[in-house]
């Protein structure tokens, strides 16, 4: 998984796989799904990011690593 984040555009992108995008769906103002051609999430796009989710703290936990926090 990895967390992209554009500030010029303030946009967060959440790719989930690796697998390319053949369909995305609008969810909620601004939140797009992206789905493969087998109808499965690949990524999560956020427009206007800062203003719908905290960016300035990162969480990590209930995975095989130690739970740690990333402070901006």
């Amino acid at each position: 998984m990895k967390f992209k984040y554009y500030p010029d555009t303030d946009s967060l992108y959440i790719e989930l796989s690796s697998k390319h995008s053949v369909e995305s769906r609008e969810v909620s103002e601004g939140v797009v799904l992206d789905y493969d051609s087998d109808g499965n999430l690949v990524g999560i796009d956020i427009d206007n990011a800062s203003r719908k989710i905290e960016l300035r703290e990162f969480v990590l936990s209930q995975l095989p690593l130690e739970p740690q926090a990333v402070l901006a």
